[in-house]
């Protein structure tokens, strides 16, 4: 092996494909990144309380087994060799599928989900399970621990992919896999100052995920800048005959477009729908994003957004009587052993009859071709990450007490794109005046992943707020 590089200059934060860079070329090994993320995990989890299970056996094991492919000249690509963690929400085989809640504590995979066997096959060190709010909703289990924002323990996390936030951010690993429904790769990539990208529905398979609302689920990477996610949707993304709504599309060259000029593409902003009623800070982020992308080279022009609160009532009546399929087989025959919160939010699921569950759908169907029309006029779509600045814990228990308020500012700017199914780059926009990430979005057409990419690394050329990290030592 070649000279290696100092493992004491803040290894834990280069990029994933830095990383992994320097692993091919034998600068690093992956057993010494390996070692060295889970030494800084057993030091710093403890408070964090980002991990299910930490696989520090089978994760050195995958590490040894990289350097030598590498070493005999086989190079799977830009996750080879690089430790990465998995929301445990899916299965991997052998280990427990909690759902971050009690029920299924103890039930053992069978198999690995599709995701989860993608990422071994190109390389990637798997180096846990990351926690969950409980069923993918709003709380995590009072039973269990609750992970800690590394920006400020009294801070939000985000939800529900709050582990995958917290671990990534914290430098724990170099990425993660989350899930999305009306938020929950968004949201903790916007509460961690992080880059997370929500593919077109269907783009990545779901085979092996338990689901929590199955036709607006997404899963998809979470990263530190938009090279790093690109890397792992390449890893995870095309058809899969487990999962029949897997779309068939042939995947994209995600790295291939980054660097390559972006003049020639054209952003939307609807200033209504993105400052409207809310704090200045807010729209702030997006004005001064809007005015890197134009530096770039970018058009943008205003736009009118097809969204009303009609659609926030389709958007949730679906996600509650989908979760309530979804824990049929528990509920309402294991309902105490719920949180009251997503015990309540079942409840309401159960409630949805079918003519109102079809009006929900109509609106989804009338939205999604209002959607369509929109991105024949513009190639993305800029809003902010959050309807708010990062809430405390105290302001965030303030609003979850009432679903209609929760829906209003939580997911006023997620939970559109999950009823449309459209693909969406979260990227840090800026701090507040907490000094908290403020997070921005960039919306695009169905399978625009490689685009939104692009335009996501070019805005990050010219800015710095995705190299910021948390104050931890």
């Amino acid at each position: 092996m070649k000279a290696s590089a100092d493992l004491s200059v803040d290894v834990h934060y280069l990029g994933l494909v830095e990383t992994a860079e320097l692993i091919r070329r034998r600068e690093l090994s992956s057993e010494q990144v390996t070692a060295a993320l889970l030494k800084r995990v057993g030091r710093l989890d403890p408070e964090l309380n980002s991990f299910v299970l930490v696989l520090e056996s089978t994760a050195m094991e995958a590490a040894r087994a990289a350097d030598k492919e590498i070493a005999a000249g086989l190079w799977r690509g830009p996750l080879h060799g690089v430790p990465v963690g998995v929301k445990d929400l899916l299965d991997m085989a052998g280990l427990p599928t909690a759902a971050g809640g009690v029920i299924l504590k103890d039930s053992v995979a069978a198999s690995d989900a599709t995701v989860v066997s993608r990422l071994k096959r190109a390389g990637a060190v798997i180096i846990g399970k990351l926690r969950t709010t409980e069923a993918a909703l709003l709380d995590h289990h009072a039973s269990l621990p609750r992970p800690i924002n590394p920006w400020g323990a009294e801070y939000w996390t985000g939800v529900s992919s709050s582990g995958s936030g917290v671990a990534t951010a914290a430098g724990l690993c170099y990425g993660a896999l989350g899930t999305d429904t009306g938020g929950s790769i968004r949201m903790p990539s916007s509460a961690n100052n992080l880059t997370g990208l929500k593919p077109t529905w269907g783009r990545v398979s779901r085979h092996g995920l338990f689901p929590l609302a199955e036709s607006l689920d997404h899963i998809g990477p979470m990263a530190r800048n938009a090279a790093d996610a690109a890397a792992m949707l390449q890893a995870i993304a095309g058809a899969d005959p487990h999962d029949p709504t897997a779309l068939a599309h042939p995947t994209q060259d995600y790295l291939g477009g980054l660097g390559k000029p972006i003049d020639d593409i054209v952003v939307g902003v609807d200033w209504r729908f993105v400052a409207e009623g809310l704090p200045t800070e807010i729209e702030s982020v997006v004005k001064e994003a809007c005015l890197a992308l134009q530096e770039r080279g970018a058009q943008v022009r205003p736009v009118q957004m097809p969204w009303d609160p009609a659609c926030d009532y389709g958007s949730m009546t679906i996600l509650l009587a989908e979760a309530a399929h979804a824990h049929a087989a528990f509920f309402p025959a294991e309902a105490d052993r719920y949180g009251p919160r997503t015990r309540e939010f079942i409840e309401e699921g159960r409630k949805v009859d079918a003519a109102t569950y079809i009006k929900a759908s109509i609106l989804r169907a009338q939205f999604n071709g209002r959607m369509a029309k929109l991105f024949r006029e513009v190639d993305v779509l800029i809003a902010p990450g959050l309807g708010l600045p990062l809430p405390t814990l105290a302001e965030l228990e303030a609003i979850v007490a009432d679903l209609d308020v929760t829906t209003r500012t939580l997911f006023r700017f997620t939970s559109p794109f999950n009823m449309a199914g459209l693909p969406t780059l979260s990227l840090p926009g800026g701090f507040s005046r907490d000094d908290m990430p403020l997070g921005l979005q960039l919306v695009g057409g169905k399978l625009s992943e490689a685009l939104l990419c692009q335009v996501g690394h070019a805005f990050q050329q010219i800015t710095d707020h995705h190299l910021r990290r948390p104050p931890l030592s």
